[in-house]
């Protein structure tokens, strides 16, 4: 998918979170949270150090782009009853509830898609192609935003947490360089690589970097790795499970395409930094096998009776360079991969393509909580 075809600015990316949550009298403060250019973490932590809250007071359902207009819900635990502004996000204040709000709230994602820098024939084609989108759907892959937490080594950060190695982890959690990270957090890990193991050196140095409680830690207990790892935020260890997690249940859903499809009704389809597939056109039963099918999040919680999808996902984890139980970790007791299962297919509702003006289409329609927008924009520009 072109770069410069989505998300030339944020609000060429819309998307806004449905709910029939419903409020009631309690100490949680429910919110709508309007963020412009900014992670949902971000605005999250923005929003605790104004109000002076921890944390784990605030609650949300999904983590929205960052690169987009987003609209979603949050609680917060006796939180004020008004409003805050910021420059990159708004919170406005709904009423009260009785539960903090989760992710099983979300009963879909509404997105609004404009896309630039259309050629004509891309643009018909398009047109066409959301037929066969509606009625084929797409794979339900976890796609590049998922994974924005793998740096330039390529490596997930869980894989050696999972195995015991707790200062590779750490390593790759704080030092290993991202394309996305901003020009003081590059010079930071710039000195990371530089002085690794100095951490007298790097507390004194870095006493405004977040990381500053690990640094002091290892200034005192230079070997100890493991205790080091606590103090990266919740949030971040969970999202560095989430991302390797999902990149082993991209291979697995490729994997079964592979071996339950003929191969004339694949094409491939790059995702990140995987090479995965997707299909064309499939016969009436395999499109209703497909849409019916869910696949398990992969990890040692996975139960499964002996049989053929126990070895497939056997397999796939291998390749990774684990076997199925060892994909946990074993400290810090808070941090551990999700349990569940995932469809295989998505289809998406309401989908409406449309000319907008010189060269630009919109696009709009509805997904099920977890599916990933840009998989339905890849595969209407891929096919058309």
């Amino acid at each position: 998918m072109s770069t410069n075809k989505v998300k030339s600015r944020p609000e060429d990316f819309e998307v806004e979170e449905l709910t029939e949550f419903a409020p009631a009298s309690g100490p949680f403060a429910l919110y709508r949270l309007t963020k412009r250019g900014m992670g949902t973490l971000e605005a999250v932590q923005a929003i605790a150090r104004r109000w002076k809250f921890p944390r784990h007071a605030i609650s949300f359902g999904g983590l929205k782009d960052r690169h987009a207009v987003t609209h979603q819900w949050l609680t917060i635990q006796r939180g004020p009853r008004r409003d805050l502004q910021q420059e990159s996000f708004s919170l406005t204040y709904q009423s009260q509830a009785n539960r903090p709000f989760e992710s099983t709230d979300i009963t879909a994602n509404r997105f609004r898609i404009v896309l630039r820098d259309m050629a004509d024939d891309s643009a018909s084609g398009m047109t066409a192609t959301a037929a066969r989108v509606r009625q084929f759907g797409v794979p339900n892959y976890f796609d590049d935003q998922r994974f924005g937490s793998l740096g330039e080594s390529g490596e997930f950060i869980a894989k050696p947490w999972c195995l015991g190695d707790y200062e590779r982890a750490v390593w790759l959690a704080i030092a290993d360089r991202n394309v996305h990270d901003r020009p003081r957090v590059r010079d930071e890990k710039d000195l990371l690589q530089q002085h690794w193991g100095d951490w007298e050196l790097l507390a004194r140095k870095l006493t405004d970097s977040p990381g500053r409680g690990l640094f002091r830690h290892l200034a005192e207990h230079p070997t100890d790795f493991r205790r080091a790892i606590t103090f990266l935020p919740a949030d971040l260890r969970s999202l560095y499970l989430a991302a390797f997690q999902s990149a082993i249940w991209n291979d697995i859903l490729a994997e079964w395409l592979r071996e339950q499809l003929p191969g004339e009704c694949l094409k491939p389809l790059t995702v990140g930094h995987q090479s995965l597939l997707t299909w064309a056109e499939i016969s009436p039963a395999s499109s209703r096998e497909l849409t019916e099918l869910t696949l398990p999040l992969p990890s040692a919680r996975l139960h499964l009776e002996p049989g053929p999808l126990l070895d497939l996902c056997e397999r796939v984890v291998s390749r990774h360079g684990l076997a199925l139980r060892e994909l946990r970790v074993k400290y810090p007791r808070d941090s551990f991969f999700s349990k569940g299962d995932r469809a295989a297919a998505i289809v998406p509702r309401d989908l409406n393509v449309s000319p907008a003006g010189t060269a630009s289409t919109i696009l709009d329609f509805t997904l099920p909580r977890g599916a990933y927008a840009t998989m339905i924009v890849k595969s209407l520009l891929d096919a058309g």
